[in-house]
Parts: structure tokens; sequence; C-alpha cells
């Protein structure tokens, strides 16, 4: 009894490792081809679940495309409502390891094929040059170690439930709820639902579960593949922790529905099989209950993913986001111009102080990397585009041209404020390059091009002297480095990116200074005085 659990424990680590070596080699041989996937193929919801459901299917493991989603959610590339519908999918995706086990791992001998394929797996993985075969023989080793461990798995479970009738060990008496909390411990410790649900299936394949109580516990493992994901975003950003608690959502609502209707599932799995002709295996059957409740959720789900998105949106929202926000575009001012030109003077101001306050952090604060300013960029593009939006849904027939003149001055302002957001990070490339050794001799050349850059970034208004004294800086400092690389006192490569990152500030300081100019509509139109 005692060897036999050590087997088990043992195929488990096995099954883990294989798990790892498949995802780890696919995604590697896949490339670009998964981002690409993923950025294009999700402008629906219900795109998004099919892509969800393929690539998953492809790399086995819902985790990784759940990350790789939220990469893309944080990156902008796809929307709340996009990714929820990728995530749904990958819930179905994930059914394939059940597939995979019980269609070819229980009915042939395993290391008939397993030991030639990982053979040929490490022989790709240690002699290949090129890196896509060498991923697609880690991935062919990890399919291997997959069925040589559940073939493990299966033998153990053997061991320990001979003589054992067609209830099982645990019987009916024990309730479902124990059942579910057992799938969902199982996949809470391994923090694998191919692993638990290989050991799901291995139990009823050796008779150890009911198929009923099997069934429960497959409904435990969906719902601890949220426990994945919650720890994962503990510490996350805000779009990361909505998309996990969409994921929960999803998971429990899914499992609520199969838990209620469970033995109609049954007789449903059942009738399919017959159908299909699947055959009576249990494993077979968990695998098609597994995935018909996914499918079920899915199908229930995926129309409220855009009122979800919507909910989850107002949760866990950070200062940024609420800065995003235009606070004065009111709707209903739309077909008065000359009235709505005012909320647009009280946004425009909000925005001016996004991007100077978004300047000052990248000049006083040390050690500042462009991901920790992308919120603030972010919120003062995002309020940009809602100005500009709702300046292009105002009646223009009915505008005065002074009113026309005044919003045409916004929008002009608003190009201004949107290359000095996308020139930010040059401005901390150039505070960085003060403590570079290489750069010693230029060090109070930037200190106090930096200074004069604080006073241009201070002002309230348009100060041709200030920004005549950052031109004359930008040009001494340019002058002098030019000679440090004629001089070779500095490498052509690093003097180059230095010019490269001193042109950029200029280039900022002088949109800035254009934004500087923009005055409020109601200061200028006629009868406002």
């Amino acid at each position: 009894m005692i060897a036999s659990i050590f087997q088990i424990l043992g195929g488990l680590a096995l099954f883990l490792l294989a798990m790892e070596m498949m995802t780890d080699g696919l995604k590697h041989a896949a490339g670009p081809q998964l981002r690409h996937m993923l950025s294009d193929w999700t402008k629906t919801p219900l795109k998004g679940f099919g892509t969800g459901v393929l690539i998953t299917g492809i790399v086995q493991s819902s985790s990784a495309v759940t990350v790789a989603t939220i990469g893309f959610v944080n990156a902008g590339l796809l929307s709340l409502g996009q990714s929820l519908g990728v995530v749904f999918g990958a819930n179905v995706g994930t059914t394939m390891t059940g597939w995979l086990v019980s269609l070819v791992g229980f009915d042939i001998k395993i290391e008939a094929f397993a030991m030639p394929l990982l053979a040929l797996g490490m022989a790709l993985r240690l002699l290949s040059s090129g890196h896509r075969s060498r991923a697609v023989g880690e991935a062919l080793a990890g399919f291997a170690l997959f069925f040589l461990a559940l073939s493990l798995l299966k033998d153990s479970l053997g061991v320990i439930t001979e003589g054992v009738d067609g209830q099982g060990m645990l019987g009916q008496q024990y309730g479902l709820p124990l059942f579910v909390l057992f799938g969902f411990l199982a996949t809470l410790l391994t923090q694998s639902s191919s692993a638990a649900l290989a050991i799901i299936l291995s139990a009823a394949a050796s008779n150890l579960l009911s198929l009923e109580n099997a069934a429960a516990a497959v409904i435990g493992a969906n719902l601890g593949t949220t426990s994945t994901a919650a720890i994962a975003v503990l510490s996350a950003t805000a779009n990361a922790r909505r998309l996990a608690l969409g994921h929960v959502t999803f998971n429990l609502v899914t499992g609520a529905i199969a838990v209620a209707i469970l033995p109609l599932l049954l007789w449903l799995v059942a009738a399919l099989a017959r159908w299909f002709e699947l055959g009576a295996s249990p494993a077979v059957s968990l695998a098609l209950f597994h995935t018909l409740f996914n499918v079920l959720g899915a199908a229930i789900m995926l129309p409220f993913a855009p009122r979800l998105a919507y909910f989850l949106g107002r949760l866990f929202r950070s200062k940024e986001e609420d800065n995003a926000e235009p606070r004065y575009l009111d709707d209903t001012l739309v077909t008065t111009p000359e009235l709505a030109v005012g909320a647009v003077d009280e946004e425009m101001k909000r925005l001016i102080n996004l991007a100077r306050g978004l300047l000052r952090v990248c000049v006083d604060r040390e050690g500042l990397k462009p991901g920790q300013i992308q919120p603030k960029s972010e919120a003062a593009l995002s309020l940009n585009t809602a100005i500009n939006d709702y300046i292009a849904r105002l009646r223009a027939e009915r505008m005065h041209p002074s009113t026309v003149d005044a919003l045409t001055q916004s929008i002009r302002t608003c190009r201004y404020l949107v290359e000095t957001i996308a020139l930010a990070p040059a401005l901390l490339r150039l505070q960085a390059a003060r403590h570079e050794p290489e750069f010693a001799p230029l060090r109070p050349g930037l200190e106090n091009y930096l200074n004069v850059l604080r006073a241009l970034i201070a002002s309230e208004g348009a100060s041709s002297e200030t920004f005549n004294d950052a031109e004359r800086t930008y040009h001494q400092l340019k002058s002098t480095l030019l000679g440090m690389v004629v001089r070779r006192d500095v490498p052509t490569s690093s003097g180059d990116r230095l010019l490269d990152d001193l042109s950029s500030v200029r280039r900022l300081s002088d949109q800035w200074s254009k934004s500087l100019q923009w005055t409020p509509a109601t200061d200028t139109l006629p009868g406002e005085n």
C-alpha cells in the first residue's frame, strides 16, 4: 500500500513535469504566432472565445493563456470584454486534456508508443540546432511523459482498488459536496486542473470513484482553476484582478449550474456517448461531461460578457483610471455647442494638469522606468481621446465661427499634448544619463537643462523666456556632446543615443510650450467676458 502511494505521488510529479514541458515547448514552437492569434482574432467576445478554445487546446494550459491574455489587456491590445471571451474559451479548451486521457490513455499499451516518442523528442531537443525544432522536441518529450505518468497513476490506483465493488471505495453516503471539495483541493494543491483531472479520471477508471462522484470531483477541479488566477493577481494590476474575478465568476456560475442539473447532464452524457459510439468507459463519459458543462456555461455567459465587463470595469479602479474619465462632458449639451465649450474647457484644464503631473514625475523622481509612468500616460491619453470624440459629436452647423475657432484651438492643443506624453520616456533616459560614467563631463549641463525644463513644466502659461532658455541650453549640450564624440571621449553609439534623447526632449519642450498657449474658450467667445 505504501509503495503504491509513493508511486501515485511519483506519477503525479511526472505528470506535472510533462505538462510543463508540453506547454513550454508548444509556446516556444508557436512563437509570435500565439501573440498574433490573441491580438488579432479577438475582435468580439465570440471570436475571443473561439481563440481561447483553440490556443488552450494547442498549448494544454489554460493558465498560460490567461496570463498571456492579462498581458494583452494591460498593454491595451485587448478590451476587458474581449479578454473575457478568451478566458471562457480557455475553460473549454482545457477539456482537451480529459479527451487525451480518455481516448488514448486507457485503451492501448502506452509504452508501445510513448517510449519511441520520448526518444524522438529528446533527440530533437538535444541535437537540433534550430530554436523551433528544439521546442518541438521538448513538446514531444512532454507528450510522451504525459502518458507514461498517466499509466503509472492508473496502475498504482489499480493496485489500491483491487477487489473494490462498482460503487467505489467512496460510497454515495458522503454526498456530492465532498467530491466537489476533493476536486477543488486536488487542483489547489497541484496548481494544475489537468493533473487533478488525470487523478479523477484514473480513479474512475480504477473503480475508486463512481461516475456521479467523479463528475462532482470534475466540477470541483474546474472551480479549483480559479485559485491559480486568484493567487497570480494578489498584487497585480487592476485589469488583472478584474479578469481574474471574471474567471472566478464564470467558473462559479458554470459549477453551480452543473451541480444543480447533474443527473440531467449525466443522462445527456450517456445519450451522447451512445449516439457517437464512444463506448461506456468512465473516462470517456467524464471527458464528455467536462466538455458539456463548460460549453453550457460559455453559452450562458457569453451573451452577458459586455455587461460583465462593464461591471468589472467599475471595480478595483486606480486613481489614474478615475482621472481618465471625463467629468464635465455632458451628452445633453451636444446640440448646443456654445454651452458645450464650457465643459470642454474644464476637461482641457484637467488634461493639461495631467500632462504636467506626468512630466513633473519624469524630471523629479529618480530611477523610474517607462513602465512605471504608463498608467499616468494612459490616463491622459484616454481623457484626450474623450475630448476629441466629444468635440467631433458637436453639431457643426449650429456653431458660431468664434466657437469653431475656440474648439479648433482645443483640438490642436490636444495634438500637442499627445506628442508631449509620447516623448515623456525621453526625460527618464535623460535623467538616467547623468549617472552614467561616460557622460560625467556633461553632468552639470544635464542638471542645468533639467532645471530649466522643470521651470518650463511648472509654467501656468506660455513663457517665451523660459522656452528660449531651454533652447539655448539644448544647443550648448548638443555642441558639447558632439565635440566629445569627435574626440572619442564617448563611444559613437552612446553619443548617438544621448543625442536622440536630447532631440526628443527638445521636441517635447516645444510641444509643451505650444500647449501652454491654450486659453479657455469661455474667456474669448463674445459675451463671455
